[in-house]
């Protein structure tokens, strides 16, 4: 398997880095936590419209770029490096694959309005803590004559508000369907307090919601493998965001102790420092190599154990960086006027998200061990 990026990977990858250390610098960032919005709009117009970010992997028939999944990883842990208060993961990682899925001629012309940055878009989940979350569960839709009525409790749905699609995946009998809520057609969205100020939270109550007949997106439900591979995509696009968190807490400390002077000399000069930052470079290394690894891996079953791995280590990464950035800051690392407390707050918010690294590691045991192993 060949990891080595193209010459337009490393361009993808070093624009995306320069446009973001540009456009959500530190400042950038506490204005947006400080607004309590979670979304910089002015960003994501220029990385949505002028940039085309969101129609990385999407054909080009549809009106995308149709590259792969390692185009959108190096775009993902870009975004994660600075926080970058965007729906890119919603829309690019989460809606994206589901509408690919789908295939209807539904589905295709909204994946053609994301493409040219027309509309953000997200999934509404009823468990975020699940690692699989497209499977239905939590909301039921019922027919009636003119239409459906959803009926379910969605507390914690990342980007709505901002969000110009909402996909609401739903059960009905053994089927999962996929239905679509555009802003003239929704329920109630309220916008949450959460940890993470720099990701947008808001809840959603489908309360026997009606919608028509025209809002299903499917014919006759969404296969299981078809679920499987988008939640696969989810989870790479969330790792590869936490990667790109690891390396901008870690950036942030090997800049702050290069300057800090303690007993004569910069902190950075003693061992015990340097061996704990090395060890960090270390596990960095190996988790991108894995994520790379994954998004280049063609057999599905092959990828999602390597995606099961890769979330694992990146949960555990983005958590440990992010601490020893504010251990290695000192008492200024708690303070709200540094960014490590950021970085925390994300990592800790993102561990729960599409299951827990034990989720997932026994995701990998119960593929690898004979029945009753495991245990």
């Amino acid at each position: 398997m060949e990891l080595t990026l193209t010459e337009d990977q490393i361009f993808i990858r070093d624009e995306a880095r320069r446009l973001l250390a540009a456009k959500a610098d530190g400042d950038a960032l506490r204005r947006i936590v400080s607004g309590g919005d979670g979304v910089d709009a002015d960003l994501w117009k220029t990385i949505s419209t002028e940039l085309g970010w969101c129609a990385m992997t999407i054909p080009e028939d549809q009106g995308g770029v149709g590259l792969g999944l390692t185009e959108l990883v190096l775009l993902m842990e870009a975004v994660g490096e600075r926080l970058a208060p965007v729906p890119l993961w919603s829309t690019a990682c989460l809606a994206v694959p589901l509408l690919m899925a789908v295939g209807t001629d539904a589905a295709r012309a909204w994946l053609e309005r994301i493409a040219e940055g027309d509309a953000a878009a997200t999934v509404a989940i009823a468990d975020m803590n699940s690692a699989m979350p497209l499977r239905g569960a939590g909301v039921t839709a019922t027919r009636q004559d003119d239409g459906y009525t959803l009926h379910g409790n969605l507390p914690l749905v990342t980007d709505a508000q901002v969000a110009g699609l909402i996909l609401v995946p739903a059960r009905i009998g053994d089927e999962v369907a996929v239905f679509s809520l555009e802003p003239s057609t929704r329920p109630d969205v309220r916008r949450l307090d959460t940890l993470d100020r720099t990701r947008q939270f808001c809840a959603v109550a489908l309360n026997d919601f009606p919608v028509p007949e025209t809002a299903r997106l499917d014919r006759n439900g969404i296969t299981a493998d078809a679920l499987e591979q988008a939640e696969t995509t989810a989870t790479l696009g969330l790792a590869a965001e936490q990667v790109g968190l690891a390396r901008g807490a870690m950036n942030l400390t090997l800049d702050y102790i290069s300057e800090r002077v303690q007993f004569g000399r910069t902190i950075a000069s003693f061992q015990a420092v340097k061996h704990r930052c090395a060890a960090l470079e270390v596990d960095f290394a190996e988790l991108r190599a894995l994520i790379f690894g994954a998004a280049a891996q063609t057999d599905p079953a092959e990828r999602l154990l390597e995606v099961a791995g890769a979330r694992a280590l990146a949960s555990d990464l983005a958590f440990r960086a992010s601490e020893e950035a504010i251990q290695l800051h000192g008492g200024v690392g708690f303070t709200t006027e540094y960014a490590p407390h950021l970085y925390f707050k994300r990592a800790q918010a993102s561990w729960h998200m599409l299951g827990s690294p034990e989720h997932h590691l026994d995701r990998i045991a119960a593929h690898c061990l004979p029945d009753g192993d495991a245990a």
